[in-house]
């Protein structure tokens, strides 16, 4: 039996960007991303305890997409 993968998206300071959703495919998770990260275009930043404020076209550089 194949264990099919499955890919989560971690915010700039670690934190699932969802808090139960996982992607099948590192595209699917990309594009999670991008609909999470329109969340933060009206400010124009991330705040990131981290890494402070993170303009929003530079937050792809800070995620992480790990499998799980």
């Amino acid at each position: 039996m194949t264990k099919k993968k499955k890919y989560v998206v971690l915010s700039p300071d670690g934190f699932p960007i969802h808090h139960s959703d996982t992607y099948p495919s590192i595209k699917k998770a990309k594009e999670a991303f991008f609909v999470w990260s329109k969340n933060y275009e009206r400010q124009g930043y991330y705040s990131s305890t981290r890494f402070g404020q993170i303009p929003v076209p530079e937050l792809i550089q800070y995620v992480l997409v790990k499998e799980i």
